[in-house]
């Protein structure tokens, strides 16, 4: 018994590294599926819709459509493989699932968050 809790233990305590994101930000989430004795790596992409809780119990849930069906997916922060974080999008609150269940079609986008350049000509100057 004590080598499953500190089995648990151990799986509480790892910090892995993810890129910073909010809700609204669109992400790809890869997580491990075991199935008897195999393992694949699965991918889920689709938008942030909140983040809650914090530190190894802190989670958030990603909705995307498939075949004109929302899903959407609650991930623990512990059990991940990696985060890809494709684009920030202007969000003006942190929950997102009231605004994205009751809207289809265009009225259901976020904004995208547009990021400041700087123009060639000074980077050529400074080169």
């Amino acid at each position: 018994m004590s080598s499953a809790i500190a089995f648990v233990h151990e799986q509480l305590t790892q910090t892995k590294k993810f890129p910073a994101f909010k809700a609204g930000d669109n992400i790809t989430v890869n997580y491990k599926i075991i199935e008897g004795n195999k393992e694949r790596i699965q991918s889920f992409k689709g938008d942030v819709i909140k983040k809650q809780g914090s530190g190894a119990t802190a989670t958030f849930t990603v909705r995307k459509i498939s075949d004109g069906v929302g899903v959407e997916r609650l991930f623990p922060f512990t059990s991940l493989i990696s985060i890809l974080l494709y684009c920030t999008k202007l969000a003006r609150f942190a929950g997102l699932s009231c605004f994205t269940r009751e809207r289809s079609g265009k009225s259901a986008r976020i904004r995208e968050k547009r990021m400041a350049v700087a123009p060639k000509t000074a980077v050529a100057e400074q080169a």
